[in-house]
């Protein structure tokens, strides 16, 4: 079949590179500007200096041996490492967090900048509605994106996914990117201390350099009561909960900003992956499986697995 992949995320990438495999042509397209997604890390310049922060997930762990043996092909091609830090069992991308995503981005067929708003259908095929969408039909579409996207793409030709994943909510978070002159006098991360919810010394992670960069993270339920506050706002208040945890004293900071992830944890929907086989619309991603890095890789794992047995 040829099949468009909305979202090249983690579980849109894994199901892609499985479907191509096993003799399907894919085309992923994906809003963004480029491979990452919530393992996204953003850079800052910075008095000459390019600075880097893994702004979302903060790393992963390997437990299913589907994934397992992905992270250790991975590991084998120098993009991920472990860390420590956060535990014997802890992951990151190398030199950054979105690096096994951009290595599997690489091999695949994917369009970043395009932004799909819904889907319509032409004769037995599916046509992608949107700012730049292909001219092409598909005989199949896979919606990858965080569930409360999902209903605006699929809504008025698979409303049972759209349901599902409308009553599939996310938790948000804002986290704040620090830059300091020199070390702070604290542990490399914190955990649950009041608004904060995580902290890391983006430096303890391999591969990162010698600039000392932070990233905070509010808890979901600070976020949740100051989601719509100003950056600004954000940045003050969390950098005043780090100095408070902190005695009250840190070094000069150099470079401050915010990002507000409104859907940072996913539910788990609990159905792993959906695919309808009659209509060739199909769904995966965490909110189907669980919110970690390997509940997205496996949601896509498993669906294209389904594809291929009913083929």
């Amino acid at each position: 079949m040829d099949i468009a992949i909305i979202g090249a995320g983690m579980a849109g990438l894994t199901c892609g590179r499985r479907l191509s495999g096993n003799g399907h042509s894919v085309r992923l397209f994906d809003k963004g500007r480029g491979p990452g997604g919530r393992m996204s890390a953003r850079r800052a310049l910075v008095d000459g200096v390019m600075l880097s922060f893994d702004h979302g997930a903060q790393y992963f762990t390997a437990r299913d041996d589907r994934f397992v043996q992905q992270v250790e092909g991975w590991h084998a091609d120098g993009v991920v490492a472990r860390w420590p830090v956060a535990g014997n069992d802890a992951w990151v991308g190398t030199p950054a967090m979105n690096a096994p995503v951009k290595a599997m981005a690489a091999e695949a067929d994917v369009s970043f900048g395009v932004r799909i708003s819904s889907i319509r259908k032409v004769g037995t095929g599916w046509k992608l509605l949107g700012e730049d969408a292909p001219a092409e039909i598909f005989d199949a579409v896979i919606c990858a994106v965080p569930a409360e996207q999902v209903a605006a793409l699929l809504g008025s030709q698979a409303p049972e996914i759209a349901a599902l994943a409308e009553a599939t909510v996310s938790e948000p978070c804002w986290t704040l990117m620090l830059a300091f002159d020199e070390r702070p006098d604290c542990p490399d991360t914190i955990r649950d201390a009041g608004p904060i919810g995580w902290a890391a010394r983006n430096a303890s992670k391999p591969g990162r350099g010698d600039a000392e960069c932070w990233v905070v993270q509010g808890s979901p339920e600070w976020s949740r009561d100051h989601l719509e506050d100003e950056a600004a706002t954000v940045e003050t208040l969390l950098l005043d909960s780090f100095r408070h945890h902190v005695d009250g004293t840190l070094p000069p900071v150099c470079h401050s900003s915010a990002h507000r992830w409104r859907y940072a944890m996913c539910g788990d929907a609990g159905e792993g992956a959906i695919w309808n086989a009659h209509t060739g619309i199909g769904a995966c991603g965490d909110w189907l499986h669980g919110p970690r890095v390997e509940n997205a890789f496996l949601s896509g794992w498993e669906l294209a697995q389904r594809v291929i047995d009913n083929d």
